[in-house]
């Protein structure tokens, strides 16, 4: 697609230090070699050195070396970082001789390889739940100034050219937050147009805060939730193109927009989608997947200071090296 080509020349363009923590993980090692052999990232690989070798000859994988490979039960860093995450978790009782513990899961042990600067972004999932990849991230990492609620957007890729931008929509929340309330709908729209920027490499995000009415013809109070979450949005990022509430139909059809919100600046032009539940959004997007044939690309994590993206533990090779491009570009936004 070529979407995900433009991902990869514009991590390329600026390599990123990603982390793989599950790297003895079949096809993570293999996605390795692919993103080393490209030159896509600098890969630092978290597992028993001698078996990520062995893994790789056996697996005819030539570029493994490339890597930076950490052992977790050997790491020359391990009482610094246990010294940091006793510290950064000493409100919630723990002790040092549990961080000395927790700094040897390679999870917990990539998120204080980028609390220190030494990477810039992690991506886990083949192995590990999405409960497991975040937890590490949200006691280490933490949100990014001014959020407070983490979420996943979803990159559609249609085949219907006139919507979105030639096609393509982001879509969130589609992964995290079951029921977010008004604030945190707000915070999920303007994390999502940061990702629309980011890895959609969209210029000009046009945010709609969808629901099932349009500008008050209907009367209920989750629309009453999304129009306060539109206001809350307007004031976190003045400078941003939103607008609610709209039905889907409002926010991308030109002729619909036109006739149901005529003064909206967003109707009928919208390509991001700002969902009022996880519900809606999980339903939506795998719905246009599977009836509109559109390529389904994330979810995208957003709202960590630093990217921490979650795999689905069906992935495959594939998906683990475009998420390294799509980690990449969001840590080159991060930095700027």
């Amino acid at each position: 697609m070529e979407l995900l080509q433009q991902i990869v020349a514009r991590a390329k363009a600026n390599k990123q230090r990603i982390v793989l923590p599950e790297a003895t993980e079949e096809r993570t090692l293999k996605a390795a070699d692919r993103v080393l052999a490209d030159d896509l990232a600098e890969l630092i690989l978290i597992g028993n050195p001698a078996e990520i070798k062995r893994l790789a000859a056996e697996w005819g994988l030539n570029h493994i070396g490339k890597a930076t490979i950490i052992d977790p039960d050997n790491n020359p860093k391990s009482e610094q970082y246990a010294a940091l995450l006793a510290e950064l978790r000493k409100k919630k009782g723990m002790t040092l001789e549990q961080a000395r513990e927790l700094v040897k899961n390679p999870l917990y042990l990539g998120c204080m390889i980028i609390k220190t600067e030494g990477a810039d972004g992690q991506i886990s999932g083949a192995l590990s739940t999405t409960g497991d990849t975040l937890r590490p991230a949200l006691q280490i990492i933490k949100c990014a100034p001014g959020i407070t609620c983490v979420s996943g957007a979803m990159l559609l890729l249609t085949h219907e050219k006139a919507y979105g931008d030639d096609g393509i929509i982001v879509m969130g929340d589609v992964a995290v937050t079951p029921m977010p309330d008004a604030e945190q709908l707000a915070q999920i729209a303007v994390c999502t147009a940061q990702t629309a920027k980011s890895v959609a490499g969209m210029t000009a995000p046009r945010v709609a805060m969808l629901s099932f009415s349009t500008k008050g013809s209907a009367k209920h109070e989750l629309v009453d939730k999304v129009v306060e979450a539109t206001r809350l949005a307007h004031e976190m990022a003045p400078e941003l193109e939103l607008d609610g509430e709209l039905q889907a139909d409002a926010a991308l059809v030109p002729a619909v927009g036109a006739k149901k919100a005529p003064a909206s600046p967003i109707a009928g032009k919208a390509n991001v989608l700002v969902v009022p539940s996880l519900e809606v959004g999980n339903i939506s997007y795998k719905l246009v997947e599977r009836l509109g044939d559109a390529k389904a690309i994330g979810p995208i994590l957003q709202g960590i200071a630093r990217p921490v993206n979650d795999l689905s533990r069906g992935c495959s090779i594939d998906d683990i090296y475009y998420m390294v491009a799509i980690t990449a570009c969001q840590a080159q936004d991060a930095k700027e």
